[in-house]
């Protein structure tokens, strides 16, 4: 058994998804990445997908054999092969670090059991409510028996909320721990706030609501239409995806800008008023996170992650995920009062004051160290 009592930690992050795609697995990644090197350990990234960067953050990037997605074809499907297994051997880790672990994953971590190294395995994506979004229900069965199978070979399970962690519970995969999401304080502040881009997005001096994210299926943008008629308010929806066009065409009152990234994105998460997430089944819930930082309240489904920082009633509402008028209901409470929402802009950027990337990393290396030093998995130990 390896124990770890050395500086440097060898550290393998095998993720089902990585850059040129953006989303919430792939920017965890990103900053897991990014803490690694700054505190001087050593990483390497094998991941799905085609293209993109050959190294982040001083980790190389090594390629699997991929496949796109049917239906999604952003996305890639990380096939087994040697030359995964191959940059293992070569680099020879101290840990595997599974990111939201399905196909790729699975291999990563049958390759880390033959190598005799832990793998910590990262539970972000509910793949089963994913694939019901799709008109998968059938497979949902089959679903949680495979990644049963990947999370009860990895030492460690990790899931982003509450939420998460009993969802995989009552699937029959204990031992888990909570790791949050962190945020970036700087980038996602009530400072980026710009008057220009209000002036340009709410001419009339409107409240200005707004949605950011993924334009697909599972993120039930369509909800939106809940606030069509809704008086004294303009909303936008920033992001992109394989809905995009459809979405326009069904909601032609809404604002689409786009992806947007780096200023802008910051500059959109503080000009808005109200942040309104539609999802029913996020883990965690990263954008909704991004706009508490950034002082706006959130207006979000008391499902899945958002239940765990948005506080109904103090920074934001949370509404019944199947009660659309719910939506409209919460978002109009706020339109009307503007007292309401300065009290609640306070209070936003507070609740995740304790929540920035490094804590959140010093907490994932002390979740390798703990599986190093062969100490008891998760919850179930306690």
């Amino acid at each position: 058994m390896r124990v770890c009592h050395v500086l440097v930690v060898r550290v393998v992050v095998v993720t089902e998804s990585f850059l040129p795609e953006v989303n919430g697995v792939t920017n965890s990644v990103l900053r897991v990445l990014e803490h690694l090197q700054g505190r001087g350990h050593q990483a390497l990234v094998l991941a799905a997908g085609r293209g993109g960067p050959t190294a982040y953050a001083g980790a190389a990037v090594v390629r699997a054999v991929s496949v796109p997605v049917p239906r999604y074809r952003s996305l890639a499907i990380g096939l087994p092969s040697p030359r995964v297994e191959a940059a293992m051997r070569l680099f020879r880790p101290d840990v595997v670090h599974l990111a939201s672990p399905v196909a790729l994953g699975a291999h990563g971590v049958a390759v880390a059991r033959r190598l005799g190294v832990p793998a910590v395995a990262v539970y972000q994506t509910d793949v089963a409510a994913f694939l019901a979004r799709y008109g998968l229900v059938v497979a949902q069965p089959a679903t949680w028996r495979w990644l049963q199978w990947i999370h009860r070979r990895a030492a460690l399970t990790l899931a982003p909320s509450t939420h998460a962690v009993q969802v995989l519970a009552r699937h029959g995969i204990g031992g888990v721990e909570v790791w949050r999401r962190g945020v970036d304080a700087a980038r996602f502040h009530p400072r980026h706030r710009s008057p220009e881009l209000r002036r340009r997005l709410a001419p009339g001096g409107e409240v200005l609501v707004g949605y950011v994210g993924r334009l697909a299926t599972e993120k039930r943008v369509g909800l939106l239409a809940a606030l069509h008629g809704l008086s004294g308010c303009r909303v936008v929806a920033a992001g992109d995806g394989p809905l995009r066009r459809r979405l326009e065409r069904q909601l032609p009152w809404v604002r689409f800008l786009g992806f947007l990234s780096g200023r802008e994105l910051s500059e959109l998460f503080a000009s808005l008023d109200v942040f309104v997430h539609t999802g029913a089944d996020e883990t965690f819930c990263q954008a909704a996170q991004e706009a508490l930082a950034s002082g706006v309240p959130v207006v979000a489904p008391a499902a899945g992650g958002p239940p765990d920082f948005v506080r109904h009633g103090d920074n934001g509402y949370l509404w019944p995920p199947g009660d659309p008028a719910r939506l409209r209901e919460a978002v109009a409470a706020l339109v009307a009062s503007p007292g309401t929402r300065a009290a609640m802009r306070r209070r936003a950027r507070a609740s995740v004051a304790d929540r920035s990337w490094e804590a959140i990393g010093d907490q994932l290396l002390g979740h390798y160290r703990s599986v190093l030093d062969g100490r008891p998995r998760g919850a179930a130990a306690a």
